[in-house]
């Protein structure tokens, strides 16, 4: 079962508790990180302390709640604010170094939506199997912000906010790495755990959308938006074009590649595991449309599913791969939003049972 880290006060003081009570977690993620960055990436210790430096100076300008929220967790955990950094900038320098250096990439995590006239309980129900390196720690944060406002997100252990989860305007958020040929960490805009930390602060979905629309980005990504009773959007984000993509259908599903990126002259960089992304993304469309209504029962299945083992919806180390292409089913994630739920698991939802969480003032 993750940790709960009950959250309050001035994003410095959030970051402070947050480092504070995560220090082992947050020095194991750094170790994994860099030896991550090293030999799967290239890049050394110093080189990834500069770009994190680099982009510090830039979120300082972009959010300085966020940067307040670094050095809080850097401060609480008595930890160098520049390795913080380059934590919740790990996204933009891992996702540009595959495509710098041709690695392959686009086969971790598989997203879904099911409006509330296909789910059993008549509600709005989304979520993901977040699938990633072996050994990361997470964390569940329920912070009460300034403004009245409260999310309950999923994260990793020093990433400031939150990368998945929702919020008391009862707003929901999951995501999905992906890549293109334009992708590049020197433009150094707005991060994407940025990005994710202002979209659950939002209260109504149109300005989430335009926290990913409204700028430039440095790498491409997919969030999946929703908000009750019924609003669903996906946006396949590359740096300089995006694709919104409206539920048509009684469900919806993303994983790591872009439906249609001829659509938006969008590139990809080739990937032999790009496949492995198809097969997440039909299946469990396949699945989800196969007996509706659907019930959360249900979903838990399909998120358990072994279709194509060990490159399944259910991620489980491939032993055919070097260990750092290794990608498992860090948690499993299923969001209420009416309800304003959060169901995770710890490890693969094959092996672990998924532990509600809540919102203590759902609504507003």
């Amino acid at each position: 079962m993750f940790p709960l880290l009950r959250l309050s006060g001035t994003p410095y003081e959030q970051g402070f508790e947050h480092g504070r009570d995560q220090k082992r977690q947050i020095q194991q993620n750094l170790e994994i990180y860099f030896d991550r960055f090293e030999r799967d990436s290239g890049l050394s210790r110093s080189e990834v302390l500069r770009r994190a430096d680099r982009y510090a100076e830039a979120i300082a300008r972009q959010n300085p709640d966020y940067s307040e929220g670094m050095r809080g967790i850097a401060e609480g955990s008595h930890l160098d604010p520049r390795a913080i950094a380059a934590l919740n900038v790990r996204y933009e320098i891992i996702y540009y170094q595959v495509t710098a250096k041709a690695m392959s990439a686009g086969d971790e995590c598989t997203a879904f939506a099911v409006l509330p006239g296909a789910s059993a309980n008549g509600h709005l129900l989304i979520g993901q199997n977040w699938d990633w390196i072996p050994g990361v720690l997470g964390a569940v944060l329920h912070t009460q912000h300034l403004d009245g406002l409260e999310t309950l997100a999923f994260t990793e252990a020093g990433i400031f906010g939150g990368k998945l989860g929702l919020n008391s305007a009862r707003l929901g958020l999951a995501i999905n790495g992906m890549n293109s040929t334009d992708d590049d960490w020197e433009r150094l805009a707005r991060p994407f755990h940025v990005r994710c930390y202002e979209m659950l602060q939002c209260r109504e979905l149109g300005d989430a959308v335009r926290v990913v629309t409204g700028e430039a980005r440095s790498c491409s990504a997919n969030f999946l938006i929703a908000q009750v009773p019924d609003r669903v959007v996906d946006i396949e984000a590359a740096p300089h074009r995006y694709r919104m993509i409206e539920a048509a259908d009684d469900c919806m599903v993303h994983a790591n590649h872009f439906t249609a990126p001829e659509e938006i002259g969008v590139a990809e960089p080739p990937s032999e595991r790009r496949p492995f992304s198809y097969h997440r993304h039909s299946r469990l469309e396949e699945l989800l449309n196969s007996k509706l209504p659907v019930s959360i029962a249900d979903i838990e299945r399909y998120m358990r599913d072994h279709a194509r083992h060990p490159q399944s919806i259910c991620r489980h180390p491939d032993p055919t791969l070097p260990p750092e292409q290794h990608t498992v089913t860090v948690t499993s994630a299923i969001m209420d939003l009416p309800a304003s739920t959060l169901a995770l698991t710890d490890r693969q939802p094959c092996v672990s049972q998924y532990e509600m969480y809540r919102l203590e003032t759902p609504g507003e």
